[in-house]
């Protein structure tokens, strides 16, 4: 099976880092920047443009998303979304120090990187981040194409819409909602609902 890293960017050493902990090792890269081989041990450069995936058999490779969710605007969702209606899977990657619940559901594409806790109840929708050190408790509900921040907290029951990111260091207090597309900046503490597409930043989050 081949592994394929798509980005190779700081997100994508990362997530080339997830893969060769779970070890499911990547064994190639397409990004623009034929250099950035150099950056990822035994794999090779694959080609510049995504669309060199798609004269490769959906059943021989497996898709890993390097791209980041602080780059351009939706690149990460449309990604994703293109490559999957094509047929191809993006397998979800838990870090092995990580701790993730037995009934968490964790669906395709999701990265759970090193050091975040996912606690009992919650979904991880497609194509989710629960980036380093972060936590997200019981009975929370990431939607698809969310980005939860190196160590930010979500308390339980917390829900988060399509596309949403949560800042790096942000608390979010029991049982509110973030909507979808909405941001959340660095270390704010989210003590009231997000309406969707709303930027919400500060110490309480406004």
């Amino acid at each position: 099976m081949r592994r394929i890293l798509l980005g190779a960017g700081g997100h994508g050493v990362v997530v080339a880092a997830l893969a060769r902990a779970c070890g499911q090792p990547v064994t190639d890269i397409i990004d623009p920047d034929p250099s950035t081989e150099a950056r990822v041990a035994g794999a090779r450069w694959l080609g510049a443009d995504d669309d060199d995936v798609l004269g490769l058999a959906a059943a021989e490779v497996e898709l890993l998303n390097g791209v980041g969710a602080n780059g351009p605007a939706g690149a990460r969702r449309r990604l994703f979304e293109r490559l999957a209606e094509a047929g191809y899977h993006f397998p979800p990657l838990v870090h092995p120090f990580s701790w993730v619940a037995p009934d968490v559901v964790i669906s395709t594409g999701a990265q759970i990187m090193a050091g975040a806790v996912v606690q009992p109840g919650a979904f991880i929708g497609r194509n989710v981040i629960v980036n380093t050190r972060a936590s997200v408790d019981h009975d929370c509900c990431i939607q698809d194409h969310v980005h939860i921040a190196p160590g930010s907290t979500l308390c339980g029951n917390v829900t988060v819409g399509l596309g949403a990111m949560v800042g790096a260091g942000a608390v979010v207090i029991p049982g509110l909602t973030i909507g979808a597309g909405a941001m959340i900046g660095a270390a704010a503490a989210v003590c009231s609902d997000v309406p969707e597409k709303a930027v919400a930043r500060g110490v309480p989050a406004r």
